[in-house]
């Protein structure tokens, strides 16, 4: 059994096949874990605004302490049992919105952390990414919605620098670009002239995806109307693809998408299925995501990191590799 699983493991490393914030064995101990005893390990600890205005930065900054405690854990997790890429959280720091880093008492243990986490991921070849929430729309119009998206993703690219992370979409920070607005062209022109008011530390790593609906954004409207003005790569998504293709095929969608890596960068590809047709029902929307993948995930011959976007994480990572690789 342990020669059949170091197997699994080496096969999974060299397609470099990651899964997002959550681990659900250290997660979820007595559901998943080895041993249901063991103290839940997370780093999405939080509060309601009126817990923060109540106990105010203090508070806030000691669960960030404790994200980042957890997260290092989570780290050491993946190295051992060779998960060499994961995604960030974005919420290890609660209301970060509101305050500085330098306001966080705890700030030079959270720093120590965060930069023992970044020589880990070099020394380990680990990858660490993010994807910050929905909320960053960089084509609004409204000038208070931008503020906000350019001041979340600094702090993105803050924790990032704090982990001493290439300031290079190997170390992605992601988004969907945001609304129409009844003009795509025109809203694609305000995230173009939006993009210049993020600092470096964004801008070099940032990158986009395409989107789940038609009406929004396909790989073509990014390439045209953001990739060929800014160089932004693209993060092809098999699972939105398939309910927004822009008139090309998946593997001209991913080739495309592709082309607008750096030659030396391994490009990023994110992939689910659907939800409804895994559990047989169709009241559930098509586009959420299911707890495990099961179909075989066709790269064309291309090189790139897969990140598996199911809600069982590491565990649908482990069950694809089985399936296809034991």
């Amino acid at each position: 059994m342990v020669t059949r699983d170091n197997d699994i493991r080496e096969r999974r490393l060299s397609l470099n096949i990651g899964y997002a914030c959550i681990n659900m064995q250290l997660s979820y101990p007595k559901l998943y874990g080895h041993n249901p005893k063991d103290k839940p390990i997370t780093t999405n600890r939080s509060m309601i605004r009126r817990t923060f205005d109540s106990k105010g930065i203090q508070y806030a900054s000691e669960k960030t302490l404790l994200n980042v405690k957890d997260l290092d854990t989570i780290i050491d997790w993946n190295i051992m049992y060779g998960y060499k890429f994961f995604r960030i959280t974005s919420n290890l720091a609660p209301w970060k919105s509101e305050y500085d880093w330098s306001d966080m008492p705890h700030i030079k243990d959270i720093q120590w952390y965060l930069h023992s986490i970044g020589v880990k991921a070099h020394t380990h070849e680990v990858r660490l990414t993010s994807h910050p929430g929905p909320f960053n729309v960089l084509t609004s119009p409204h000038e208070h919605v931008v503020k906000n998206c350019v001041n979340d993703l600094t702090n993105h690219g803050d924790v990032f620098d704090m982990m001493n992370l290439s300031r290079t979409p190997y170390n992605k920070i992601n988004i969907h670009i945001g609304g129409v607005y009844g003009d795509k062209q025109s809203a694609m022109d305000r995230f173009c002239k939006n993009f210049e008011l993020l600092p470096d530390s964004v801008k070099t790593r940032l990158t986009v995806e395409n989107d789940d609906k038609a009406s929004m954004y396909s790989v073509q409207d990014l390439y045209d109307g953001v990739y060929k003005r800014i160089g932004i790569p693209i993060v092809f998504d098999y699972h939105h693809h398939r309910f927004n293709t822009g008139d090309l095929s998946e593997q001209e969608a991913l080739e495309l998408a592709i082309s607008t890596w750096p030659e030396d960068i391994v490009p990023v590809v994110h992939y689910s299925e659907s939800r409804s047709k895994e559990q047989l029902d169709e009241s559930i929307k098509p586009q959420a995501h299911s707890d495990y993948v099961y179909d075989y995930i066709d790269t064309y011959g291309n090189n790139v990191d897969i990140m598996i976007e199911a809600k069982h994480k590491e565990l649908a990572v482990k069950k694809y590799t089985e399936l296809h690789y034991g």
